[in-house]
């Protein structure tokens, strides 16, 4: 039996999810704690019980491993102090476990007044880091995973057009029915026959060209990136015939469904399956350009340290890191020079600051000097360098130790 209106709007509502967005990214990348330290964490937050009640030690687990910070008395008091209510503060939000499942992301700056919980749409790898500034990267791999996916679920009778984008779908129309029920074709010794399959022919044609010309309003008026088509397997081509030539190119792939009793989370996982699919296929051609180009002596660097003095100078066009990599580095806060290691920088001569994460420092970098990056889940020859980049100009030469500042 079909779901009734009623049914799926209700469904409907257990398959929305808070939206990760760049202006809430952005928020916290701007935040300036003074030379306070920040602390980032991030776990999952499993949806069964038994996961939920183990939450607390999970967070615990994080946090113990930055303890020692708030008694190592190199630095400041106010630093040590606020390090220690940063920890406290943290370890009663885990006890509360109001959560819902998925990811979170949590900074926490007490000194100076700081607390942020972001939820994230999926789970992320636990990970507690303490810096001058928040750790956003795994956010940033997050939000860059999703593309906003218009998905249309189909068959010759009835169309529904959807928006999906992370874990949330919301119906944004569906057409009306405007075919008429298959006659009986008995009458008349079955010689009427032939014309009414062409009239019902007719009508279905009708239908999918009204279906993707209301497709491709809601493609652009939603600014979405890519299209995916649901339906019984055997008509799907026929409505794929009507799709706009400009839209084609953008549609990720197709998914069977019966649309007389899709609900919004069969679409939703079906959809995402395509999206997912489609993300992995286009890190997979990205990395596999820009190691080509690399190979041939084009615009392109491919590891850690060719690409910190891309981000360095501002050459990077896009960057791709592979999900997960993390290494220490050095930053300079003057000028922006990246490093895996040095005391000054080497363009500007002042000192440099210690990072945990420079990779994370490249792409904030990378990010405000209108670049790209493309955080790479799948399985690549990126596992190996970590990072390559496509650059907007040759590199120069790379300052060599105990140069004199060029600044």
């Amino acid at each position: 039996m079909a779901a009734t209106r009623t049914e799926t709007a209700r469904e409907a509502a257990d398959v929305s999810a808070p939206l990760l967005s760049a202006e809430t990214i952005g928020r916290i990348v701007r935040f300036d704690g003074g030379g306070l330290p920040v602390v980032s964490l991030y776990f999952a937050i499993s949806p069964d019980r038994r996961g939920r009640r183990a939450l607390a030690s999970q967070v615990t687990s994080l946090l113990h491993r930055i303890r020692p910070q708030a008694e190592d008395r190199s630095l400041e008091r106010d630093a040590r102090m606020s390090l220690r209510r940063d920890i406290e503060q943290i370890a009663a939000a885990a006890h509360r476990g109001d959560w819902d499942p998925g990811g979170l992301a949590l900074f926490s700056c007490s000194g100076a007044g700081f607390y942020e919980e972001v939820p994230l749409p999926r789970p992320v790898r636990d990970r507690a880091v303490v810096d001058a500034t928040p750790w956003t990267r795994a956010m940033l791999a997050v939000l860059d995973e999703y593309h906003r996916c218009c998905v249309v679920v189909i068959d010759r009778k009835s169309a529904r057009i959807w928006e999906l984008y992370q874990q949330s779908i919301e119906e944004v129309t569906g057409l009306d029915d405007e075919s008429p029920r298959k006659p009986d074709f008995a009458g008349w010794a079955g010689y009427a026959e032939h014309g009414v399959r062409n009239r019902a022919d007719e009508l279905a044609k009708r239908h999918y060209r009204r279906s993707a010309t209301a497709a491709e309003r809601v493609f652009r008026a939603r600014g979405c990136e890519i299209l995916a088509v649901g339906g019984h397997h055997e008509e799907l081509p026929h409505f794929l015939e009507f799709v706009p030539r400009a839209l084609r190119p953008r549609i990720a792939g197709t998914f069977s469904i019966d649309p007389q009793t899709a609900t919004p989370a069969s679409v939703r996982d079906q959809a995402g399956g395509v999206v997912d699919r489609y993300e992995r296929d286009e890190e997979r051609r990205l990395v596999a350009e820009v190691m080509e180009t690399a190979a041939a002596g084009g615009l392109a660097a491919v590891g850690l340290e060719p690409c910190l003095w891309a981000g360095s100078i501002a050459a990077v066009g896009q960057l791709l890191v592979e999900e997960g990599a993390v290494a220490p580095g050095v930053v300079c806060d003057a000028c922006g020079w990246l490093a895996l290691e040095a005391g000054r920088c080497a363009l500007c001569g002042r000192p440099t600051r210690s990072t945990p994460d420079v990779i994370d420092e490249l792409v904030e970098s990378v990010i405000e000097e209108a670049g790209a990056v493309e955080h790479v889940l799948a399985d690549t020859a990126l596992k190996e360098s970590r990072v390559a980049a496509s650059l907007r100009f040759p590199l120069p030469a790379p300052p060599e130790p105990g140069d004199p500042p060029s600044g």
